[in-house]
């Protein structure tokens, strides 16, 4: 009997010894498999966290648009209403030309109808001169035509040698002297740059077009061990996950196809009321409207874009540019030529 416990003993202590080493594995499977729940769990919570932010942030955008949109309407109303009062400016100025032009035809008919002598001939075209340039001072602001007319004129006045066309000359010169000291405005040069710019509108550059730089990649590892590997893929698909970007400058506001195009048509009449308030020298309408297509740039388009910048800065000088000086008033020249003509003729009579 004793022969026969010994011999089953070391049977018996075999599998004693192995079940601590099950229970510890089935301990950590156990933890391995919480810990990998415990994992999905937080993925999605984190994952519908992420959602409910990004719907957030897309129904905020989407307030944004509506209230942009909301502001387009509101300038589009009023970009029709300005374009109603310059249409009205236009039929004004087109009535005046109609005016000018029957002033003409009856001056060309009375040319015909005066055959009395040359200098009767010559002071109707001095008066017709001196109309001319009041015309163009008064409609046009335009100094220089009217300056040229007078010295017209008053060469015409020189060329007859007449001692009595001395107090005529005296005024015309004294009108001359008031033209002279007005201070000089190239008009002309920039309503030219106004339409440079307001051609290349449609080619300018949108702020919310501009994309943001990609980072330098990281140069890769020189290590080839399977898990070095496998370290080295997750951290470059971790770091792509999440991007930090520091923003220097507000939000670059989003525009949909339908507001960029509102955007240009009415950057379009903004530079084409400031240009017809350049020829009509009315200086509050042309700054309010520079100043107004300036913000515009500045706000909707990119300033990094050469042709953007060259475009706001041709904007900031015409700004600072000053085009409503007051015109004299040179009719004295006028009422002195009309007032010899009716002397003269009475006095032939």
């Amino acid at each position: 009997m004793a022969d026969q416990s010994d011999d089953t003993h070391p049977v018996t202590a075999l599998p004693a010894a192995l079940r601590p080493r099950r229970q510890h594995l089935a301990i950590m499977a156990l933890l391995l498999a919480l810990l990998a729940v415990a994992i999905a769990g937080w993925q999605w919570i984190e994952s519908r966290r992420s959602i409910g932010v990004i719907e957030r942030e897309v129904a905020r955008r989407l307030s944004e648009a509506d209230v942009l949109s909301r502001e387009t309407r509101l300038l589009a109303a009023q970009s029709r209403e300005h374009l109603s009062d310059v249409s009205a400016r236009l039929g004004q100025l087109e009535a005046r030309i109609v005016e000018t032009q029957n002033q003409r035809l009856a001056l060309d008919s009375l040319y015909r109808d005066l055959s009395r002598s040359r200098d009767e001939w010559t002071l109707a075209e001095i008066e017709q001169v001196l109309l001319i340039a009041n015309q163009q001072l008064q409609l046009a602001g335009n100094v220089k035509a009217a300056l040229i007319a007078l010295e017209t004129a008053d060469a015409r006045l020189a060329r007859m040698d007449r001692p009595q066309l001395t107090a005529l000359r005296r005024v015309i010169n004294q009108d001359m002297e008031r033209l002279k000291a007005v201070p000089y405005v190239d008009v002309v040069g920039m309503a030219v740059r106004l339409d440079n710019v307001m051609n290349q509108v449609d080619t300018l550059a949108l702020a919310m077009e501009q994309r943001p730089a990609r980072p330098s990649p990281e140069p890769e590892s020189t290590a080839t061990g399977f898990w070095q590997q496998i370290w080295r893929e997750a951290k470059h698909d971790l770091r792509d996950l999440v991007r930090i970007q520091n923003v220097e400058k507000p939000e670059v506001p989003l525009l949909s196809p339908d507001q960029a195009f509102f955007l240009r048509e009415n950057l379009k009449l903004r530079l084409l009321g400031a240009r017809l308030a350049l020829l009509a020298h009315d200086e509050a309408s042309f700054k309010a409207d520079s100043k107004a297509a300036s913000s515009w740039l500045t706000r909707y388009y990119d300033g990094s874009d050469k042709a953007v910048a060259a475009a706001q800065s041709t904007l900031k000088q015409l700004n600072q540019t000053a085009i409503g000086t007051q015109l004299p008033d040179i009719s004295a020249s006028l009422d002195a030529a009309r007032n010899f003509k009716l002397v003269r003729e009475r006095t032939l009579r």
